[in-house]
């Protein structure tokens, strides 16, 4: 099984977008960068493909919008900052999506929210209705009311937690790398590429496990914590790099690099 097969067959598909992805080297949103992605979304849409965005880079688009407010650390600041910014990040994605013929629902969600059997099952009919109805939804935690006692934390925990919502066929994370390594890529020039993981516990056993980069809230262990929830419902996962070139596309077209996880009856 390769990534290849796995993304080809897969219809109804996550994908998970990192704040790292998202941003250009001075922290701002990278708007070609999203109109890009809307345009690879689109296409495989168009090959009956069925997509959900979970979108990070609320904060990131508060900092483009109020850069003066870059440096304040102070959650009040934080959480304003990614009121503000959420605002400017669905205006962005409404364009990108619209100069495809397509538009766009915005959800945002608490850890609380995925223990409510009520709005679980809420949830989930939008997700189902907006999807049938050719309606990208795009998905992004409450950051600007959650607090440590309903906060998911990161998006790949959020975007695993959405796949197994919605029975999705398939997760992919885009990060700023290709993928799990032996060791830290931008550390160890003899690092090699994980291509496909069938024991997530035998991994953790193998590979170096680093800290959470600049933009972003997760870092490798929220990854493999993301696949070890999804693979557990046999949906399998990928992670890539979402910084390359249609990076989506090549996934489909076998061109491009990741690591997948399988799931268990894989």
């Amino acid at each position: 099984m390769t990534v290849q097969e796995v993304v080809s067959k897969a219809k109804k598909i996550v994908v998970k977008i990192g704040s790292n992805t998202l941003a250009k080297a001075d922290g701002k949103i990278n708007i070609d960068f999203m109109r890009e992605f809307a345009n690879q979304c689109a296409s495989l849409m168009k090959e009956g493909k069925q997509i959900v965005l979970v979108s990070s880079g609320a904060q990131v688009a508060g900092v483009s919008t109020i850069d003066r407010w870059e440096r304040k650390k102070d959650i009040h600041y934080r959480q304003a900052l990614c009121s503000i910014g959420q605002v400017e990040l669905m205006d962005k994605w409404r364009t990108a999506f619209a100069e495809c013929g397509l538009h766009i629902g915005q959800l945002l969600f608490t850890k609380d929210d995925f223990e409510n059997d009520h709005r679980t099952l809420n949830m989930r009919n939008t997700i189902f209705t907006l999807v049938d109805e050719g309606v990208v939804p795009i998905i992004n935690e409450n950051d600007s009311v959650s607090f440590d006692e309903i906060r998911i934390g990161d998006n790949d925990n959020l975007s695993a937690l959405t796949a197994i919502l919605w029975n999705a066929d398939l997760l992919i994370l885009f990060s700023d790398i290709d993928g799990v390594f032996t060791k830290n890529p931008k550390e160890n020039p003899d690092a090699e590429l994980v291509e496909i993981v069938p024991d997530i516990k035998k991994l953790r056993s193998e590979i170096t496990i680093g800290t959470t980069n600049s933009f972003g809230t997760g870092g490798m262990e929220t990854k493999l914590e993301a696949a070890e929830k999804v693979v557990s419902y046999d949906i399998p996962m990928v992670l890539a790099n979402g910084a390359s070139a249609n990076a989506l596309v090549r996934l489909v077209d076998g061109s491009g690099k990741g690591t997948l996880f399988l799931a268990e009856n894989a």
